[in-house]
Parts: structure tokens; sequence; C-alpha cells
């Protein structure tokens, strides 16, 4: 029997074309791309402004059933439909999200794809690739400084540092700085005051990269961002200290897409990565917009489940890009659906049709839910080899039931070769189903009546309950007249509920908004629900543990 590769062999392997030969194929010449060696490049603003002017391609977005520790091979399925649909002989692309070193080196070890479904050259994109989440980083903690250097100095507009709403970031997993206490050890340090860290990518500069539509749109949002109040309680914004001009410095570099490939050469964005349970949790505007013009089909994805990344992608993304996406791929897997069934992760292996039965309320859902937006869908079953014939079969012939098709995704083990039905039922959703995209709500409608529709419909909440905090944060939000965005839904993953451990499809629960919080530069207002925290820990053993480099420069442990 053959060893089977890890993810890191299998891309160390890959014969990957120069990058410039990949721009090629999209028509980009070589004055179009900037080169990070031979294998990345970002493609420059001037590319990006020539192709405005052409026709959009195919916009097709994959989501997920709500993630269990089977994992559910979302990003897998993206790159495995891209590479199927240019096998089938459509020009297409993938649009991903960066990877962020937090979740890389403590639960998911790696986020370029796995099996022979993967991105290139993956040990540079799962680190520091071109550096845009370092440059967010160094953006959102000048910002810091140049706050705590306004109060230290006195200085105007006068800033109440009880008020200050702006954090520190660090793009890793650190539970240690959630908390901490500034400016000690006498006046020469600082003022003394309560701070706190963020990670990187539930940071506001995140999302506004990845919503900005240009350079311009991009400085006039860090303008807008709200850092801070002053003692009567007015916001105060990053232009009101002067920042604007130095954070857009930081980010010229950041803000141009970034061009990679598949293991089949395949071409890549991947651009931003804003968190899918804190941010609205997809790839760049400009990035998914870039590859639209060059594109006939361009396969993206939101994070976590349809109830948290699709419908942020649907009402946030779409909603400010002028996006109308053309079909939905729903991923779910057979050990997934028997997770929400109620067996045990040691027991996926055994086949348990009931147990798939029973936990198909969830993929059910999820239907349901895609189809409110009204945007034709497909299910890929994303294989596993212990997946038995029955389980794979129930599936389909519920999903059946429900008048959606379900196939088989056996992109890991093959590349485009597992995903050619896929490719195949999606193009005939872009082709010659009936497209009616609408939004859930209207962005004019009041802060609770854009929360409750999305909890009642979306996630079948009976009530929804609102803390003290929340109530104040929302007559806030009314009285300098923040109220009239998007909602940016801050919940687990885990669960329709607020709650993780409410799995399959919980109906008829309490969910309770605990507080709102502004982003004007991005254009929502943050719900949080739950325990959901912007600065993750590791867990008991972080993939960290299991990493390490040869002297020849090989690296283990990524996957």
């Amino acid at each position: 029997m053959s060893k089977i590769l890890s993810d890191i062999e299998i891309a160390r392997n890959a014969k990957m074309q120069p990058i410039t030969e990949i721009a090629e194929k999209l028509g980009l010449t070589y004055d179009d791309i900037e080169l990070y060696g031979k294998d990345k490049a970002k493609i420059s603003l001037d590319a990006y402004k020539k192709l405005q002017s052409k026709e959009n391609g195919k916009l097709v977005l994959v989501t997920a059933i709500s993630p269990t520790p089977a994992g559910e091979g979302k990003t897998t399925t993206n790159i495995g439909l891209s590479m199927a649909l240019n096998k089938l002989g459509k020009k297409s692309s993938s649009a991903l999200r960066e990877p962020s070193l937090g979740p890389c080196f403590g639960i998911k070890g790696g986020a370029a794809g796995g099996g022979y479904s993967q991105v290139v050259p993956m040990e540079d994109i799962n680190l520091h690739f071109t550096g845009d989440i370092h440059a967010i980083t160094t953006a959102n903690n000048l910002l810091s400084a140049m706050i705590d250097n306004k109060i230290y100095r006195s200085g105007e507009p006068s800033i109440d540092p009880r008020r200050i709403t702006w954090k520190r970031v660090i793009d890793m997993n650190d539970r240690s700085l959630r908390h901490t206490v500034i400016g000690l050890r006498g006046t020469a340090h600082g003022i003394p005051r309560e701070d706190g860290f963020d990670i990187t990518v539930a940071s506001e500069i995140m999302a506004i990269l990845c919503l900005a539509e240009n350079f311009t749109d991009l400085k006039a949002r860090l303008g807008k961002m709200i850092i801070a109040y002053n003692k009567d309680g007015t916001p105060i914004h990053a232009d009101d200290i002067g920042a604007t001009g130095a954070l857009s410095i930081l980010l010229k570099d950041a803000i141009k897409p970034n061009l990679v490939q598949t293991l089949e050469n395949t071409p890549a964005f991947i651009h931003g990565g804003p968190f899918a349970n804190i941010a609205h949790g997809c790839n760049s505007v400009m990035a998914t917009k870039l590859a639209l013009k060059v594109s006939d089909y361009v396969v993206t994805e939101a994070g976590f489940a349809a109830d948290l990344g699709a419908e942020k992608f649907f009402n946030i993304k779409c909603r400010y890009a002028g996006l109308n996406p053309d079909a939905v791929v729903l991923v779910a897997t057979a050990r997934a659906l028997k997770y929400h069934g109620g067996v045990k992760k040691e027991d996926f292996a055994e086949e348990n049709v009931q147990a798939v039965e029973r936990g198909f309320v969830n993929l059910k859902r999820h239907i349901e839910n895609i189809k409110q937006f009204g945007v034709p869908a497909v299910v890929a079953i994303n294989k596993f080899p212990t997946d038995t014939d029955q389980e794979i079969q129930t599936i389909i012939d519920l999903c059946s039931k429900m008048n959606v098709k379900a196939v088989l995704s056996d992109v890991w083990a093959k590349g485009s070769e597992g995903g050619m039905e896929l490719a195949e039922e999606v193009v005939r959703l872009c082709e010659e189903e009936e497209n009616k995209f609408e939004f859930l709500y209207d962005e004019n409608e009041s802060v609770k009546e854009k929360i409750e529709k999305i909890c009642k419909k979306i996630y079948r909440a009976g009530e929804v309950v609102y803390t003290k905090k929340a109530e104040a944060d929302i007559k806030r939000l009314e009285k300098f007249g923040l109220d009239k965005m998007p909602i940016c839904m801050a919940k687990t993953q885990s669960s329709f509920s607020d709650n993780p451990k409410l799995i399959g499809a919980p109906e008829g629960f309490d969910i309770t908004i605990r507080e709102l919080r502004v982003k004007a530069g991005a254009g929502f207002v943050v719900a949080l629900t739950g325990d959901i925290m912007t600065m993750p820990g590791l867990p008991k053993v972080p993939a960290a543990e299991h990493m390490d480099i040869d002297e020849d420069g090989q690296i283990s442990g990524l996957f």
C-alpha cells in the first residue's frame, strides 16, 4: 500500500508555473503585476483600474453547514471546484482569504486547502505571505500609539481615557493579552489605563481593507473609524487626530490583491482575511472584482457556516460591492451530519445511516436559508474514506426531496477529477436556473428590526433579548446617526443559537444581544452574542507544538 502523503508533502511536490505565466492566462502583462519572488505577485492598482470596464464572469459562493470537530473542507472544495471548472474548459479562478497566523499555530495548522486541492506555495501563504496582515497590524497599532500620545500631550480633541474603543492587535492567539493595563511606572511612560488586544483579523482595518473599492475609498473609510468618545459622549474619529494619511501609507501595498496558483496551476487570488464570527468573513472586494473581470467563473468562499459567512457575504459584501452571486455550493459531510445527529467524534468511522438522517436537519436549515436569498444552490458532499455508499445516498435522497441536487465531491483525493460532477452542476445552475437574489433586510430599517430578521429568519430564534448595555448602545447609535448600516452578527459558529452546545437545528430559543460596537469605517454595526471573544486562545495542544524546520529549510507540521 502506497504511503498517504501529508498536505505539505503534496504541496512540496507541486509543479508550479512561474507566476508571470499564471498572470498571462488571465490576460495580465508583466507591467500589471508586482513580483514577490517567482511564485507570488500583487496586481497593480493601475491594472485594477483599467479592467473595470470589462464584463464580469460568474460568481460562485462556497459555504458550509455548521462546523464540527470533523472538519467540513470548505476551502478544499473551493480550490477543487475552481480546478474542475478549468478542466471543463471554463476560464476559472479562486478567490480566498489569507490565513491568519493565530489559527495556523492554534487549531488549524494551516488554511490553504488540503490533499490534492491546495493553493501554493503553501508554506508562504500560511505564514508571512506578502506581508498584508503585518501591515494591518502595524497600521492598527500606530493608531493606538497616536491615541495614547494625544491623551499624554493633552491635545485636542480631548479624549476620555475611560471611553477608548480602539484596541491594539497581534496576529496570534494569546488569551493573556485580552485585558491589559498600560502606561505604568510613572508619568514619563504614559497615562495608566485599561487596554487589551484583539487578533489582527478582528481589526476594523482588516474589515475596511476587504470592503474598500479602491485606494480613495480605503482612505475615506479609515478616516471614519470611531476610536473613542470625549467626556460629552461625542464620537472621535481617526481623522480627528490626523491619523488617516499615515495609516494609508502603511497599507499602500497591502490593498493590492495577491495572485498565486493551485496545484493544477489554476489562478488564485488570496487577499484579506476578516474573521467570520467577529467580522464579515470574506476575502477582499477588490480581489473578487478583479477576478470577475479576468475569469469566466470565480469561486469564492465565506467563513464558517452559511448562517454566518454566507449571510454576511450577501448582506454586507454583496450590498457594498454591488455583487450578484450566480450560485451557491453548500458543503456537507456524512461525518458532520452524524455529529449533528448525536454521534461522538471517535465513532465517525462507523456506518450510521440513522444518525445521518437525524443530523440532516442542520443541512436542511442551511438549504432553506440559502433559498431565502433567491440564489440557486447545490450541495457538495465532501468525501471521506470511511463514508459508506448508503450514507452518501441518504444525503442525496434527502436533498432531492428539497429540490436541491447533492453531488459527491472527492477533490481532496483526486483534485479536479474528483470535482467534475460538481463543476457541471455549478455551470448548469449559473446558465439555466433562475436567480432572484435579494437581501434579507433594508439597511435603513432600525437596528432591532435588522437584528431580529437575522435572528428569527436565519437562526430561528424565538425571542431576541437585549441587555441594558445593548439598549444603551442602540440609543447612542441612533443619536449620532450610525444606525442605518448593515448588521454584522458576532455569534458562535458551532450552533444556529448563541449556545455552541445546541447542535442540529434548534429553534424557538432566546438569543441575547449583550452589546453593539459600531464600525463606522467598515460600514457595519457588530452585535455581540454569547461568549464571543475578539482574541482567541490556544488549545490544550496547539498545532505549533508539532511544527519544525530542518537545516535545509524544509518545514514540517503545517497541514
